[in-house]
């Protein structure tokens, strides 16, 4: 019979066998391909996923060996986003910090990635949302194909698109990352390709046969990377009904300095011709969180004007003061409404947007006022690689 400290060892090493299959490493000579895999969870992070890429990442940033990172999703997601249900299961249950943590590790990740010194190549072929464009959108090459469907849908439950979002979103052309963040609308492999957020398209029957190659050629460097996945990408042609076609509207209504004028744009233009786009754009809008759409229209245009780390840092005073609930509880309401309960009928409060001050929002950018509490630091780092995303 086992004894009660036997037990113990034995369930941890099961614990640590479960979670260690959850990011499979596959080295290839001079080529690490990670794989997320939590396929029935849509490969959505887990705090020992984050950890482990972190730490994964910055042992091959180390080692002369490694020439480039592979990163992938098992399944038909890439990456659906960051595991909210454990770390607000955790904060329902004490300190609030206890979720913070899960996302300092997470910031730090992105942050890691976006000021790589190597080729990261994320293979896209399926959902990419929230955490996964976190991992993914820093990197260097971001390759879509004909099954990717990308989105920041926090809005709809009661957050706002962090993981540096506010970076990358508040850099497309024009205002369309206005338009993702606040309606949290879905973009194709194609479409991702013509805003910035993919840096090409791969048809997903060509995958092995780039990553073959990717891992038998001697890689000198990130231009020798462009030029293997040049070979086997293409230039899809957008569908007729994508909101991309239509840039001078989202312009027109997305630049607006407020949501009720973006919305109010928006009715106006509805009125004038009945595009599908538009419509779904309103009952985005009007569904969503209103304190969440106001924090994240200050959040992009902020992001306009800072670097990636200064991103990060509000977003992570942002995000304390969501799980906090200090200002509005509305991301428990989200959570319980799309994750827990799966209702999908949140009560947000405030319940309306003129109902959400100006010295509310505020609040939410504001350094946190609990004892112990500091500003997210970030690791030091050298390399702050080029950008491929228009307009940096």
């Amino acid at each position: 019979m086992l004894s009660k400290s036997n037990h113990v060892l034995s369930f941890a090493k099961d614990l640590h066998s479960i979670l260690g299959k959850q990011v499979l490493v596959e080295n290839r000579k001079f080529v690490q391909i990670l794989t997320l895999n939590r396929p029935k969870q849509l490969n959505v992070l887990s705090s020992y996923m984050v950890s482990r890429l972190l730490e994964l990442f910055l042992a091959y940033e180390q080692d002369p060996g490694v020439r480039l990172i592979i990163l992938k999703g098992n399944g038909r997601a890439f990456c659906a986003g960051g595991d909210l249900a454990s770390p607000f299961q955790r904060i329902t249950q004490g300190d609030w910090r206890l979720g913070a943590d899960y996302f300092w590790k997470e910031y730090n990740l992105n942050y890691v990635i976006r000021t790589y010194d190597k080729p990261q190549v994320s293979i896209l072929n399926g959902i990419v949302m929230g955490g996964g464009a976190g991992v993914s959108v820093h990197g260097r090459f971001r390759v879509a194909t004909e099954n990717t469907v990308f989105a920041m849908p926090e809005t709809a439950s009661g957050l706002f698109p962090d993981v540096g979002a506010s970076y990358f979103l508040s850099r497309l052309p024009g205002f369309f990352g206005e338009y993702l963040g606040l309606t949290g609308a879905r973009l194709g492999g194609a479409e991702m390709l013509a805003c910035g957020l993919a840096t090409h398209f791969v048809p997903s029957v060509r995958l092995p046969l780039l990553e073959e190659e990717l891992c038998k050629t001697f890689l000198n460097d990130a231009a020798c990377v462009s030029q293997i996945i040049a070979k086997y990408a293409e230039k899809p042609a957008l569908n007729k009904k994508s909101a991309y076609h239509q840039v001078d509207i989202i312009n027109k209504c997305f630049s607006r300095g407020t949501v009720e004028e973006v919305l109010s744009s928006l009715e106006i233009e509805a009125a004038k011709k009945n595009d599908d786009w538009i419509s779904l754009a309103i009952q985005s809008l009007k569904k969503a969180s209103p304190t969440s759409l106001k924090i994240t229209l200050r959040s992009i245009r902020d992001g306009r004007l800072q670097g990636i780390d200064q991103c990060l840092v509000r977003e992570y005073r942002m995000i304390c003061h969501v799980i906090r609930g200090d200002i509005s509880r509305d991301i428990f309401e989200g959570v319980r409404a799309m994750l827990i309960d799966k209702d999908k009928n949140p009560k947000w409060e405030p319940s309306q947007l003129d109902l959400v001050t100006d010295s509310m929002v505020d609040g939410y950018f504001s350094r946190v006022d609990d004892k112990g509490w500091e500003d997210l630091k970030l690791p030091s780092r050298t390399n702050y690689p080029p950008s491929t995303l228009a307009k940096l």
